[in-house]
């Protein structure tokens, strides 16, 4: 059987059962990208619970950066980085619901499919920053331009990775405030989990009438902690299907995967990224899946799992996961 039909999505979401209406959500649609998530930004585009929406996102640069020669430096405006489409309206949704963004695939866009990775001053897990202040002068301004396609990322003659696409950058609307893209928190936002890809669900709780779905800053592969501060971005075109929970209530984003649940945790220390993280776990073994508190954490314990999203933005993200087999009743 498919995963997909024994998922909470399917399960609990008002549009499971509706053949779905497939929208495209161009750049000449999407018109102005935006670099903040919020309530207060125009919608592009209103679908109904159950409905597809192909997303042609942009590199997190906005394609500013093109050549190995080029310098950051001169090219960017920090923080304007992770152009985000949307935002996305869906009918019906309200505060204390939460919206469901099934993954279905992740493709490069373009006539020369390719990703840039780069080293930008004050920017990074292993350099001085406004956060991290030191005296230490930046660390070099380094491009990389790297030919990938829907199979192999083509890093090197050294090196050629798997292909293996996530979305970094995934959100509803705060109810009140504007977030800049770059930071995560508990509306989703720049989370930078590897596991946010083609074959997972992303559950958001939603804080503002339609919720307002902001999605941007593909990644073509990225390992754990997007340690120099950027993935392989690349523009992509991805396919997601949207539907809606009602009143569920969850604090944090959560993800569901064929083999996995995960719940996400933003701030910084690190560490209470990862408190964050594995106490909404230890909520949700209790309140959906029958466990005792105390023994779900001592359980976790022992195989509970941690994906480290990022360690460079504003704040830090971490997912803490366990394997689906351990819910049975």
């Amino acid at each position: 059987m498919n995963w997909l039909d024994q998922s909470i999505m399917t399960k609990r979401g008002v549009g499971a059962g509706r053949q779905p209406v497939t929208h495209h959500l161009t750049e000449a649609m999407q018109k102005e990208f935006h670099y903040t998530i919020g309530p207060y930004s125009t919608p592009v585009l209103t679908i109904e619970p159950g409905d597809r929406v192909i997303v042609d996102t942009r590199d997190a640069f906005e394609g500013a950066i093109n050549h190995e020669h080029d310098k950051p430096s001169e090219l960017l405006n920090m923080p304007f980085l992770n152009p985000q489409n949307g935002p996305i309206m869906v009918t019906g949704a309200e505060k204390g619901d939460v919206l469901a963004v099934y993954i279905e695939s992740m493709l490069p866009r373009g006539d020369d499919p390719h990703g840039i990775c780069a080293m930008i001053p004050h920017f990074g897990g292993l350099t001085g920053t406004d956060l991290t202040a030191m005296l230490n002068d930046p660390l070099p301004e380094k491009v990389k331009r790297i030919k990938l396609d829907d199979q192999q990322v083509y890093w090197s003659d050294r090196h050629t990775l798997p292909y293996k696409p996530h979305i970094g950058t995934l959100s509803v609307s705060p109810e009140i405030d504007s977030i800049n893209s770059l930071t995560p928190d508990n509306h989703g936002g720049n989370m930078d989990v590897p596991d946010i890809g083609p074959g997972s669900i992303t559950y958001l709780p939603v804080r503002s009438p339609g919720g307002r779905l902001f999605i941007g800053d593909a990644h073509a592969c990225q390992g754990d902690g997007e340690l120099c501060g950027t993935a392989v971005e690349y523009a992509s075109t991805t396919i997601i299907k949207v539907d809606l929970i009602k009143q569920w209530q969850i604090s944090w984003p959560r993800m569901e995967n064929a083999e996995s649940i995960m719940s996400i945790g933003s701030a910084r220390p690190l560490e209470d990224a990862t408190r964050i993280a594995y106490r909404d776990l230890i909520y949700w073994l209790v309140a959906d899946y029958g466990f005792d508190q105390w023994d779900a954490y001592m359980l976790l314990s022992q195989c509970g799992k941690v994906r480290l999203g990022n360690m460079v933005d504003p704040k830090y993200s971490v997912g803490a996961m366990i394997n689906k087999t351990l819910l049975a009743l």
